[in-house]
């Protein structure tokens, strides 16, 4: 019985498509590189900044850093709130609240970004704790992330802790962890990506995810 339940942000709880592709986009042109199609730039949905600016535009590590302060200019003012929250999400967290469950975020994303995303879409409240990457670069593989929320919530019952997230770094980051994990196809993990990655169970919609934390938990 799963009493700790830890959720991933982009792709799993909101969908910040927008935000996140033309705040690259932007990024990329102040670097010199020009992507007009934004859709292009969905694979920056999910992996740390830094490592999918040196992966995807073969950038190095001082190229990748700078991106990322281009990046930020434009996400912090406007980015952040291009975004939405998936259907069905805040009824889900409602009812898991309702039945005593402890909801703890766990994102590469900045925490002061995760927070204000959170109180901006009124979905703050649901959660004990809030756990993202810090903005100097440290803390941004999930498997740390997670790894720092157990940590700093004292969760040792790891039998009783499961993650929801749609990527492949999710999966990775609760199984170095000891926790168990469930995929979500919604988001914006393949779904080869997913099974590959081999979580313990996976789902296509808010609604299947609802249904199956009911009967698990």
């Amino acid at each position: 019985m799963y009493e700790v339940i830890l959720f991933d942000l982009d792709g799993t709880l909101t969908d910040p498509k927008v935000g996140i592709t033309l705040s690259v986009q932007y990024a990329l042109e102040k670097m010199g590189i020009y992507e007009e199609d934004a859709e292009k730039l969905t694979p920056f949905i999910g992996p740390p900044l830094l490592s999918a600016f040196k992966e995807f535009y073969h950038m190095n590590d001082e190229e990748a850093t700078l991106a990322i302060s281009y990046y930020r200019e434009r996400f912090s003012k406007v980015g952040l709130y291009e975004n939405e929250v998936y259907l069905g999400i805040r009824e889900l967290l409602a009812e898991l609240k309702k039945q005593g469950k402890k909801l703890i975020v766990a994102t590469s994303k900045p925490t002061v970004f995760s927070v204000k995303i959170l109180e901006h879409f009124d979905l703050l409240h649901f959660f004990t704790a809030v756990i993202g990457s810090n903005l100097d670069g440290t803390r941004t593989e999930k498997g740390d992330v997670i790894e720092f929320a157990l940590q700093d919530q004292n969760l040792k019952e790891r039998e009783r802790i499961i993650m929801v997230g749609d990527r492949k770094h999710d999966v990775i980051g609760a199984k170095k962890n000891g926790i168990d994990v469930i995929a979500v196809a919604y988001g914006y993990g393949s779904q080869e990506e997913l099974v590959t990655a081999e979580p313990n169970h996976m789902v296509s919609s808010v609604g299947e995810l609802f249904n199956l934390l009911k009967f698990i938990s």
